[in-house]
């Protein structure tokens, strides 16, 4: 099954700034990145640049959108980073977000949506090429070098 582990956004993040430890946060994030590709779990992962380098799109009907600049309010509720991770279960998935090497900070963790969860609202084709999607994601994923 395949998570979101997200990072949630700080005030350091969305002024766009890094902390004072950058060098050995990076050096840190990239270990611990160089172990998920090792044990085969990560599918993706990237920081984001603050909310006042991004947009939202608000719908009010199919065709009426509404495009908002950011910044945008509640820092806490925005997202700074995230990985994508195939684990076997929430169990697996929480012990390595328990690993995100952070001395501050929050991570939430959240379960996709995988396409035999739609059995019965889709035909079986609309299930097998979901499938097919995600297995050539998982096929492109990053592979460890080591």
């Amino acid at each position: 099954m395949r998570y979101l582990m997200i990072v949630k956004a700080t005030a350091i993040s969305e002024r766009g700034e890094f902390p004072p430890d950058a060098e050995k946060m990076f050096a840190d994030m990239a270990a611990f990145n160089n172990e998920l590709i090792a044990a085969g779990v990560m599918l993706d992962a990237a920081g984001l640049k603050p909310s006042s380098e991004g947009k939202r799109v608000r719908f009010n009907g199919r065709g009426k959108t509404m495009v908002i600049d950011g910044p945008f309010a509640e820092t806490k509720e925005l997202i700074g980073g995230f990985w994508i991770i195939q684990c076997k279960d929430m169990d697996e998935a929480l012990g390595w977000a328990k690993r995100v090497p952070f001395e501050d900070g929050e991570i939430e963790l959240r379960p996709f949506h995988e396409p035999e969860d739609f059995e019965g609202l889709v035909t079986e084709d609309v299930i097998a090429q979901e499938q097919g999607w995600r297995e050539d994601q998982a096929a492109r994923a990053p592979k460890a070098t080591a």
